[in-house]
């Protein structure tokens, strides 16, 4: 059995889903695409082939090996995107929390259930239809958990908006011994720039007490405040309109001092070597084409 364990973002990652990009599909249509960035790729015609997203998932696949982290990928499913694990499912000290996706992507939930059957099912939890909830929206920090949230009376209007405040109220009762704190973030159907599409696209805590941060992320300047606060604004490191675009808070630890993350993170890597993490660089480019990046594409199951 798995003995699920994951308390914070960067604790000794031991066991991990990866996504995978074989047998991805077809480009989809404009119609189809669940974010403004990818319709973006889609209408300029530089949407991602699946052979570049493959060579760039292996690239990931080599760095847990070199960690000895035990990776479990999904079963494949023929012309379907499987990259983005996050979003289908979450765990948070224990628990394994089954996401509300999209309908259309219920199945990739289904190419997991080998994972799920070696996990205790007390320990396996689904919430109710009105929750709607995804793992780019939640981040753990030891006692606090930071849940992005859209609280626009328009919610229903945005694809974009992924996880209602029934889902933050859903993990507060599942939790009550945590402090759980939501932020609501900025959301647009047409510009990628303007698009926190998960609390990961705009905040992540990396090592013991840093942060990568975008301010412009938050609808509310006190959200953005609450983390200056608790974190230390020395501890932040502040990205651009460009870098959040190119996903540079969605960056993946390892370790409390091992970070992964693209290779043209030029501003942010060196940030991070500056305090003393080994950053292992790989090419990711392409697969952040589809608003997604190194943590949207796992989902952690053991940490130390």
């Amino acid at each position: 059995m798995l003995q699920l364990n994951v308390k914070n973002e960067s604790s000794r990652l031991r066991a991990v889903v990866l996504g995978s990009a074989v047998n991805n599909g077809v480009t989809p249509t404009a119609d189809e695409a669940y974010d403004p960035k990818s319709l973006e790729h889609i209408l300029a015609g530089t949407y991602p082939i699946e052979e570049d997203m493959i060579l760039e998932m292996e690239a990931f696949n080599t760095v847990f090996e070199k960690y000895k982290v035990k990776v479990f990928r999904p079963e494949m499913i023929e012309n379907y995107n499987q990259i983005f694990t996050r979003d289908i499912g979450f765990v948070i000290d224990d628990i394994f929390i089954k996401a509300n996706i999209l309908p259309d992507r219920e199945r990739e939930l289904d190419a997991i259930q080998y994972v799920l059957d070696q996990i205790n099912p007390a320990k396996v939890v689904r919430p109710p239809e009105e929750v709607h909830i995804e793992g780019g929206d939640v981040m753990l920090w030891n006692n606090y958990i930071f849940i992005g949230t859209y609280k626009g009376s328009d919610y229903k209007d945005y694809i974009t908006a992924r996880t209602n405040m029934a889902g933050v109220e859903y993990i507060r009762n599942l939790f009550p011994h945590k402090i759980v704190k939501e932020f609501d973030l900025v959301k647009s159907k047409i510009e990628a720039r303007d698009n926190a599409l998960h609390l990961d696209c705009c905040f992540q805590p990396v090592g013991k007490n840093k942060g990568i941060i975008y301010k412009s992320g938050f609808r509310e300047e006190a959200d953005y405040v609450y983390l200056v606060k608790l974190f230390g604004k020395e501890n932040l490191f502040h990205i651009t309109r460009d870098e959040m675009y190119s996903m540079n808070s969605n960056v993946f630890s390892i370790d409390e001092n091992v970070v992964v993350s693209e290779k043209n993170f030029t501003r942010l890597n060196n940030w991070l070597r500056e305090n003393d993490f080994i950053v292992e660089e790989i090419p990711y480019a392409e697969i952040a084409k589809q608003e997604g990046l190194l943590r949207c594409s796992t989902l952690p199951l053991i940490r130390d």
